[in-house]
């Protein structure tokens, strides 16, 4: 199915590498001018160059997501550009360390909550009435099954995703009655750095490629989402919807 994203503006954290890149170059592919937002410049550069190669437009927002000045300053700076925004992926995070709770430093545990939490609510509330000002708007965040399992050793990451995703319903909750609309998603296990951090002895080969699951999650910013509040997950590279585990 083909989404027609022509004159779209789409905003996409942790773009750089990973599933962020690829929904970046996808959003792009449909017609979205992406605003691109990372750490790495050079990441950021050879997703303008791939995204230059497929016809498409995009600009790149380098910055640290620790910076709350920065995010604040981003809804500004969109705002007198363009005037709105369409589409929000909220795609940065850390995973932090795999570890006991109680051995957990206490500068990690809060650098794991500033960038996967506080960046994130940040981030709403700073482009929040951008997304308002579009006639179909929509907002996707990426969360994890750690926010279900809640497996032994990945207590901050598995914390942050839990409020990652109660932001996300509380939000879907406040704007039910406008255009926006606000999903979560679950992509699953992803030949990405941050499995491969979490998984060190795991061939990567044996996992889906970022690609694949920016493409299945592409029809989200599309304009035939009718729900929001609602969590998906990605499985053989389509969407599906969440189940709790029993």
């Amino acid at each position: 199915m083909s989404i027609d994203l022509k004159d779209k503006i789409a905003l996409v954290t942790g773009a750089s590498r990973g599933i962020g890149y690829f929904t970046a170059l996808e959003l792009a592919k449909a017609g979205a001018h992406v605003i691109a937002c990372a750490r790495t410049v050079g990441g950021l550069e050879e997703l303008d160059d791939a995204i230059k190669a497929v016809g498409g437009s995009a600009t790149l927002a380098p910055f640290d997501l620790a910076d709350m000045n920065a995010i604040d300053a981003l809804g500004g700076s969109i705002f007198e550009r363009w005037g709105k925004l369409d589409i929000l992926v909220a795609n940065a995070g850390v995973l932090g360390v795999i570890s006991p709770i109680g051995h957990v430093e206490a500068k990690v545990f809060e650098k794991v909550m500033t960038i996967n939490v506080t960046a994130t609510w940040r981030l709403i509330r700073s482009v929040e009435p951008l997304l308002m000002r579009a006639d179909a708007s929509r907002a996707i965040i990426l969360s994890s099954a750690a926010a279900h399992r809640c497996r032994p050793f990945w207590g901050p990451y598995s914390a942050s995703k839990a409020a990652v995703e109660a932001l996300a319903r509380t939000w879907a909750g406040e704007t039910q009655s406008t255009a926006l609309r606000i999903t979560s998603v679950d992509p699953g296990a992803t030949r990405t750095a941050m499995r491969a951090q979490a998984m060190p002895g795991e061939d990567p080969e044996t996992l889906p490629h970022p690609r694949d699951v920016a493409q299945a999650i592409l029809p989200l910013a599309g304009p035939d989402v009718a729900e929001t509040g609602k969590l998906f997950v990605v499985r053989d590279n389509k969407l599906v919807d969440y189940r709790m585990p029993e």
